[in-house]
């Protein structure tokens, strides 16, 4: 889900009449609830800028607001160091992604793995996607390179979608290296039945900005939307780990 400016803009005209909390984290929930009363804030504090704080949302997101609440900010917000510009909110929005990949189960996962993986990529697939099965054929190859390919299902289409119930056949099976290979080949997969996790891990990959496949996530949170070659996506992969 995109913060919709348009409705930001709108919205802020309300809030003078909604009243100022002393406390800034009230204000600024005042503020959001008027715009939205279902945005999932997870917190709430003080930006490196004086003034200005953060707020984090459910999936890494983050928005900046006013100490009273009644000015909002989407946008990356840059630090100079040294002369150089460091995006501080990517980095914050990188550190979210990360703490949802990390806290799921392997097993919820089809991984292809080298015996010495030395970083490990993420990638929101779907199987009837053209981009996904090129890159799914170079799985050896990043594999060979020392990048460990974890995949969760995205079937852009929807849950309804035939490509979803493809991927829930492939999350299903005993083997879900060997099936994820046949739908990447364009071949059947044999129907089975489980309480797959691909309307789970769809849901996921919405709420962090995923909007097609294959969407790449590095080690450190970033997000690469679409297909790299191995050699170039091996090497983003191994320098950001």
């Amino acid at each position: 889900m995109r913060f919709n400016r348009i409705v930001v803009a709108l919205a802020l005209s309300l809030v003078s009449s909604i009243g100022v909390a002393a406390d800034p984290d009230q204000a600024i929930r005042n503020t959001l609830k008027a715009v939205d009363p279902n945005l999932p804030i997870e917190a709430i504090a003080e930006s490196p800028m004086t003034g200005l704080y953060q707020v984090q949302l459910q999936g890494g997101r983050q928005l900046y607001a006013s100490e009273d609440g009644q000015f909002l900010l989407q946008g990356y917000l840059f630090q100079v160091k040294d002369g150089k510009p460091v995006n501080l909110t990517e980095a914050a929005e990188s550190k979210g992604v990360v703490k949802l990949l990390d806290a799921i189960p392997t097993a919820e996962m089809v991984v292809f793995a080298p015996k010495q993986p030395k970083t490990h990529i993420t990638v929101f697939t779907d199987t009837d996607c053209g981009y996904c099965q090129k890159l799914h054929s170079e799985v050896p190859e990043l594999n060979r390179l020392g990048v460990e390919v974890r995949y969760l299902a995205f079937p852009r289409q929807g849950l309804e979608s035939e490509a979803a119930k493809e991927l829930s056949n492939v999350w299903c099976a005993k083997d879900k290296q060997q099936a994820m290979n046949l739908a990447k080949t364009r071949q059947s997969v044999p129907n089975v039945q489980c309480d797959s996790p691909v309307a789970k891990q769809y849901a996921l990959g919405q709420m962090i900005g995923v909007s097609g496949t294959p969407a790449i996530v590095l080690a450190n949170g970033k997000i690469i939307p679409g297909y790299q070659p191995a050699p170039q996506l091996a090497k983003i992969a191994l320098e950001s780990k």
